[in-house]
């Protein structure tokens, strides 16, 4: 009895891993060069001192960093605040001199319809 040979799945593939590699490697590598401007890369320190000073510093700079967003995003919501107080209080106004035109509107047909029926 002959045993049917076993297809291995990367037996077929065998040809194409070398261009499967350099596209994850072209993909993948430059996530990793990626850096944070103003950030140090500690892992290059080898002493734990060092290492540590330099974490505190990437640290601050981050806290630095976020305050200012914060502030940054602070001031932007405040002034949407107060651009949507002004166009509400814009549409109450608006509202207001539609009832009044709307008001107006009805008193002049009021006077005109009874001069049209007689």
């Amino acid at each position: 009895m002959m045993h049917a040979r076993r297809r291995q799945p990367w037996s077929e593939a065998r040809p194409f891993l070398p261009s499967l590699t350099a596209l994850l490697v072209m993909f993948v590598s430059p996530a990793i060069g990626q850096d944070i401007r103003g950030m140090e890369v500690c892992t290059a320190e080898k002493q734990m001192e060092r290492r540590t000073s330099c974490l505190q510093a990437d640290v601050e700079y981050l806290q630095q960093a976020l305050l200012k967003l914060d502030r940054e995003m602070h001031d932007k919501s405040a002034a949407a605040d107060r651009d949507l107080t002004e166009a509400r209080a814009e549409i109450a106004a608006l509202k207001s001199k539609i009832e009044q035109l709307n008001s107006a509107l009805a008193q002049m047909k009021a006077k005109a319809e009874p001069n049209g029926k007689k």
